[in-house]
Order: C-alpha cells, then sequence, then structure tokens
C-alpha cells in the first residue's frame, strides 16, 4: 500500500539505503519540510519498505515548471519486488494529474541507470561524481 508521509518517515531508509549509515537525523533534505514537497512510502503489511520524495525544483535544462525526485530507496530485503516501480509510478500520476507538473528530474546514481530507463527516463548528462555518494548522471521524463 502507497501512502504520503511526513519527512521522519524517509530517514531509517535514507539513512541505510543511502547515506551508508550515517545518523538518521543527519539524513534530511533542506528542502523536506517545504510545504511542495512530497514524501512517499510503500508498506508491505506493516514495514515502509520503499520511499520518495518530490520537491518542486526547476531545472535549467527544460521548460516549465519540475518537479525533482530525490532519496528514493527501498529495503535491501525487499529489491526487485515491483515496490519501487509502484511507487514511482504513484508519484508520477500525483504529479500530472494533482499538480499539473509536466516533467520530473534528478540525480541517479549509476547502479540505478536500467530501473530509471525501464521506466522510460532519459539521460540528460555526462557522468558526475558525488563526493561521498558515487557516480551520476542526471535523467529526466515528461509526465
Amino acid at each position: 500500500m502507497i501512502r504520503f508521509i511526513q519527512a521522519k518517515d524517509t530517514l531509517p531508509l535514507r539513512s541505510l539505503v543511502l547515506r551508508n549509515g550515517l545518523a538518521e537525523n543527519e539524513c534530511y533534505f533542506d528542502q523536506d519540510k517545504l510545504d511542495d514537497t512530497f514524501h512517499l512510502g510503500y508498506y508491505h503489511e506493516d514495514q515502509l519498505v520503499c520511499i520518495l520524495t518530490c520537491q518542486k525544483e526547476n531545472h535549467g535544462k527544460l521548460p516549465k515548471d519540475a518537479y525533482r525526485l530525490c532519496g528514493m530507496a527501498t529495503h535491501p530485503d525487499f529489491l526487485r519486488k515491483g515496490y519501487a516501480k509502484t511507487t514511482l509510478d504513484a508519484a508520477m500520476e500525483h504529479l500530472k494529474t494533482q499538480l499539473q507538473i509536466d516533467y520530473l528530474w534528478f540525480n541517479a546514481r549509476k547502479n540505478a541507470f536500467p530501473f530509471y530507463e525501464r521506466m522510460g527516463f532519459e539521460f540528460m548528462s555526462d557522468e558526475f561524481d558525488i563526493p561521498g555518494i558515487g557516480p551520476h548522471k542526471e535523467m529526466f521524463k515528461f509526465l
């Protein structure tokens, strides 16, 4: 089941999957508490197993209002079960139908390129390194 969640609910998975065990209180994003930022979580039974955050942020290479995907993570014990796809599909549907947003963009980790390509996202940058996190490319999709 997918639900809108609070920023604090994302912290355990952000820490575990995205920040190599960094203290949860250090895993907040600056935009987490803005009114136009939203967080989705996929629950398997009563356990939160997949999260994502979408924040309103334009990108200079693309026109119009946009949202940026941040902090998407799936618990390692629940990979390859379709939870990430289902959660991302729900976010894109919300952006398109409820918020009338034309596109979603983000910095994708190298190990996630195949997932996002299967979801129809395209690259819009060369590979670059985010210190302490690793190689990324910018990706986007018109909704």
